[in-house]
């Protein structure tokens, strides 16, 4: 590092590690516990080699496809999960949820504001999409963010009787509200059931998993759902989704996922099983290291003058670290220097693009093993003020610092 980076920047980095030590100490803690948690979920259902076999075809009677399943909902508190390679993004594991649940005429409401990006053009209300919910007439509204957070006073007036699905967005997406701990989405269900106890209450949990202790179905949402790419795949998981929660309601997604009266007997595993039971094993340590890149890199630019969210001692509900930048010029440069300091497609240089489903122009940086997978450290934003970069994953904390401070390091000297 003395030979790549300034000597005040090294220096920094010191100051950094120093401040975060107790943080560091507190996510290494949480590790253990989420790691222990796993363990005996894997050891209680007597995960074996022979879960491990691929499936072809149909895939009727695969036993390990159908034990993830099973370990998934014991490790979430869940009832029943549906866990598979066919799900090609976090936002079809949340679309298969809301198509399978909701019906023409029905209303569904978001508790977090405006969701990400694409989940929006799934919804259809904010930006045209052929197929979207608002095509099948389900009806969809907002509750504004006061000050960055979830007014939970306003839900009794704001969620009807006849409200279906109350939508609850874990992490920030591409905004810079703070995103939920298990604690606000326990207080978010409870000021939804209180109103109407027959509202399913459906987390997105993108980016959350085992960032605490709990999730959200222990604290009372009705479902949960997100990608195998990020933090639950540990890595290793190629692609897919999951969704866990009430029983009724998981089979009313897999009819989505697949056809009614297939749900969940079908899906070809196709050679991912051991990834996707080693990549569960290693979530909770993978994630740890990438809540431990966040917090430098909160470290590092909040003392480079730069608006950081969270702040370094914050307490965190996901895995992001958002970053200010100011201007589309550092945005791009920071995370064409992510790339460079990536170990594949390094050589590579990202420009911002009209990606599907989003509105701004979005540069990313990922030159990850798994394509797009953001456990792996990548760097994304909108070109839309105030020019925030979004930082995540590392599969090593060390991989993330290097990271870290060769964008700092491009920046100072742009």
């Amino acid at each position: 590092m003395i030979k790549i980076f300034s000597q005040r920047l090294i220096d920094l980095k010191k100051i950094v590690l120093t401040e975060a030590a107790e943080n560091f100490s507190r996510v290494e803690e949480i590790s253990e516990h989420n790691t222990l948690k796993v363990l005996e979920a894997m050891r209680r259902l007597k995960i074996s080699d022979a879960h491990f076999k691929t499936s072809t075809g149909y895939a009727y009677g695969d036993i390990g496809r159908e034990k993830l399943d099973e370990l998934f909902a014991e490790i979430f508190s869940a009832e029943a999960a549906l866990v598979r390679t066919q799900f090609v993004s976090g936002t079809h594991a949340l679309a298969t949820v809301l198509f399978g649940i909701l019906r023409p005429g029905d209303e569904m409401v978001s508790l977090t504001g405006a969701p990400y990006d694409t989940l929006q053009t799934v919804i259809g209300h904010a930006h045209a999409a052929k197929g979207s919910l608002k095509e099948f007439g389900i009806g969809y509204r907002e509750l504004n963010l006061v000050g960055g957070k979830v007014d939970v006073d306003a839900i009794k007036n704001f969620v009807t009787p006849k409200t279906k699905l109350a939508l609850i967005q874990r992490s920030r997406g591409y905004s810079l509200r703070a995103p939920l701990t298990t604690c606000d989405i326990e207080k978010i269900c409870a000021a939804v059931k209180a109103v109407n106890k027959n509202c399913v209450t459906f987390v997105d949990n993108c980016y959350g998993e085992f960032v605490e202790t709990r999730e959200p179905v222990e604290v009372g949402a009705d479902l949960a759902a997100g990608s195998l790419i990020k933090n639950i795949g540990g890595g290793l998981a190629p692609t897919g989704g999951y969704i866990v929660g009430k029983k009724n309601l998981v089979e009313l997604a897999s009819y989505r996922l697949t056809a009614p009266g297939m749900g969940d007997e079908l899906g070809a595993s196709l050679g991912t099983p051991r990834l996707l039971y080693q990549g569960l094993f290693l979530a909770p340590h993978v994630t740890a290291q990438a809540l431990k890149g966040a917090i430098f890199a909160a470290g590092i630019f909040s003392k480079l003058g730069y608006k950081t969210s969270p702040l370094p001692e914050e307490i965190r509900g996901d895995i992001i670290q958002a970053i200010e930048l100011g201007s589309a010029e550092r945005l791009i440069k920071f995370c064409q220097t992510i790339q460079k300091f990536s170990p594949v497609d390094s050589f590579a240089s990202p420009e911002p693009w009209d990606m599907p489903g989003y509105e701004d122009q979005v540069i990313m940086a990922a030159g990850t093993f798994v394509q797009g997978a953001s456990i792996e450290l990548s760097a994304d934003g909108p070109l839309r003020k105030p020019f925030a970069v979004y930082l995540q994953g590392g599969l090593t904390f060390e991989h993330a610092a290097i990271g870290i401070l060769a964008a700092a390091q491009a920046l100072e000297s742009s």
